[in-house]
């Protein structure tokens, strides 16, 4: 059979998208390829599932836009699916007074962004909503929560389902072959044919690019995140979403504590490049993978402005209690011993080859093909607001809307 349109990529992109794209135009036969056995097992399956306020990105920016939009979705979403979720809001704040400008400017960012009822507060406020984290000001963002985005993503792909489209996992893609009118998708399952093909690969995005033509930019460069847990008896720390005010001399946001939807508080993460695109531990080795980002240009540039920045986030990964110390930043009273061993995630982070570091979404396209190339956080607060603009372009781009099922 010739399905309409074969999508790359099982994430909570990819579903979104899928599930959009059934919702507008019914008679579509679409299929979903996943090369994991399971759906949402990557960046999806190792987020920190915070739903964010949008706060942080630059006024009319995609990532800006489409937070806030997806956001606002998202719980809606939720509500109608009756997935759990909770607004525990978040406190951004301030522990030194060289800090306060940036955390004005950041105030001034989510007011353009369109944030609702932000508001910094002074150290009386930060104790009164985090008796135990400790500050000079903050910003009080409410409209920030909490959500399980692997639940989110599987009821995604029962959208998917319900509407009449396929989806095919342990289905890796090694080729995208263009003969007009219609696309090759070479899968380890057998060969798929479409008339028109989306990627929304990830931590693939770049590759999956590549086979259709694109250019070799923006290249993924994977970074690791390794979060602390803290111990049970030790949750009354923490209350809701505790974050530092973003650091200008490094690319990364930094450490921060997050509440889990069972119970658990997660520490973290820092940053350290990961050995494998799909490299969750320290010991996960990807000969090709680790080659291909060593020899990067974009990577020797970056790793050359940031090499202390980048070995002091190594001494904190091998050594825990330098790794707390930032951490007692916000709640002095935190020791180590109240801590354990927690996840890893997998920043799929867009470099471009003179080294700058891409910081918004990125998507595009060419003849029957369009590519999400980059989509990291906050892509999972984002993804339905994705999913539209995702299918906005297909629309436009494949006349979707005039064009009849291929039998």
């Amino acid at each position: 059979m010739t399905y309409d349109i074969a999508i790359v990529g099982g994430g909570i992109v990819g579903l979104a998208t899928g599930r959009e794209l059934l919702a507008r135009h019914p008679h579509l036969k679409l299929a979903l390829l996943e090369k994991d056995d399971a759906l949402a097992a990557q960046q999806t399956g190792h987020n920190s599932g915070v739903i964010h306020s949008g706060i942080y990105y630059k006024p009319g920016s995609l990532k800006a836009k489409l937070c806030v939009e997806g956001r606002k979705a998202l719980w809606a979403y939720c509500d109608a699916k009756q997935i759990p979720y909770k607004n525990v809001g978040k406190l951004i704040v301030a522990t030194e007074e060289r800090e306060l400008p940036l955390l004005e400017d950041l105030y001034q960012r989510g007011l353009a962004n369109g944030i609702d009822n932000l508001k910094i507060i002074d150290a009386a406020g930060i104790a009164e909503r985090e008796p135990h984290c400790r500050g000079i000001k903050a910003i009080d963002s409410p409209v920030t929560g909490i959500v399980d985005y692997g639940v989110v993503a599987r009821s995604y792909a029962q959208d998917i389902l319900e509407a009449g489209g396929i989806i095919e996992t342990g289905s890796e893609v090694s080729a995208i072959e263009r003969r007009a009118p219609v696309s090759i998708v070479h899968g380890s399952k057998g060969d798929v044919e479409a008339k028109y093909v989306i990627t929304c690969g990830g931590l693939q995005s770049d590759r999956l690019a590549k086979m259709t033509g694109g250019h070799g930019d923006p290249k993924i460069v994977p970074f690791r995140g390794d979060y602390l847990i803290l111990k049970p008896e030790k949750r009354y720390l923490v209350k809701g979403n505790i974050y530092p005010v973003p650091d200008p001399s490094f690319p990364f946001l930094g450490v921060h504590f997050t509440p889990r939807m069972n119970g658990d508080v997660w520490l973290g993460p820092n940053a350290v490049l990961a050995f494998a695109r799909e490299g969750y531990s320290f010991t996960t080795i990807n000969v090709g993978d680790l080659f291909e980002t060593l020899t990067y240009s974009g990577f020797i540039k970056l790793a050359g402005k940031y090499l202390s920045t980048g070995m002091g986030e190594m001494y904190r990964d091998v050594v825990r209690g330098a790794y707390v110390k930032a951490l007692q930043r916000y709640i002095p009273e935190l020791k180590v011993e109240d801590t354990l061993p927690g996840p890893s995630g997998v920043r799929a982070q867009a470099m471009m080859g003179d080294g700058s570091l891409v910081d918004d979404f990125v998507f595009d396209g060419d003849e029957g093909v369009v590519h999400v190339r980059n989509a990291p956080s906050p892509a999972a607060t984002s993804s339905l607001a994705i999913g539209r603009y995702v299918a906005d372009d297909a629309d436009k781009r494949f006349g979707l809307g005039m064009t009849a099922a291929i039998v």
